[in-house]
């Protein structure tokens, strides 16, 4: 297996996930731009010139969420994914696609924070992305009420979705009117599978040239 990720980007997730399950996998860093990700090479393996893309054998997958439903259906060793008929299924699948709805907004702020020049960011834009992330915040924040993690059972696949994405979040808005997801985040960042997949610098902090997804 192969992954194509940038440092800084969304593919952390995927990145993340693989050193959770401890399977092997060549790891592919491009440059976080426009020049890095649009060569004809890549461009001819991820068709939009975004990261992630896991390689695996003839299939190619480039959604991170469909990287880690990929994954957990292919390479779930740990019990990290939750497959048809399993009682937890449904809430797996709706945290899964939450992490995208969170990083939907935390892209907006990228934009608008680090992709756009300063005399063309709007005031309005940044205001509204920020608090449709802080509901976001809200909502987590009382679903981890009664439990660690997104399921009760415990860690599984779906924390390294929304665990990036509140990563991302907390470069943007701040997490500590919400005590549970700052207690989650903790718990996260103190994996070793975590520590070794996090960009060494905030994504805030990062001045890029390109997109990735």
């Amino acid at each position: 297996m192969k992954l194509y990720h940038c440092n800084g980007a969304r593919s952390m997730r995927s990145l993340w996930l693989l050193n959770e399950m401890g399977v092997p996998f060549e790891l592919v860093e491009l440059p976080f731009s426009m020049e890095g990700l649009r060569t004809p090479e890549y461009l001819s393996i991820s068709p939009l010139g975004r990261v992630p893309c896991l390689v695996d054998g003839d299939t190619v997958v480039f959604e991170s969420g469909a990287i880690t439903q990929y994954l957990c259906e292919t390479h779930d060793v740990k019990g990290l994914g939750r497959a048809p008929g399993d009682p937890e299924r449904a809430e797996w699948l709706v945290w899964l696609h939450y992490a995208e709805t969170m990083a939907v907004h935390g892209a907006s702020l990228v934009q608008q924070k680090v992709f756009i020049a300063k005399p063309d960011r709007s005031p309005v834009v940044q205001k509204l992305e920020s608090r449709r992330l802080e509901k976001a915040l809200e909502v987590i924040d009382r679903h981890l009420a009664d439990r660690d993690y997104l399921l009760k059972s415990g860690f599984s696949a779906v924390d390294t979705n929304v665990g990036y994405s509140v990563h991302l979040a907390k470069g943007f808005v701040p997490i500590d009117p919400f005590p549970n997801v700052v207690a989650y985040y903790e718990r996260l960042s103190a994996r070793p599978a975590f520590q070794k997949a996090a960009a060494s610098v905030p994504l805030n902090e990062q001045a890029p040239k390109g997109a990735a997804r």
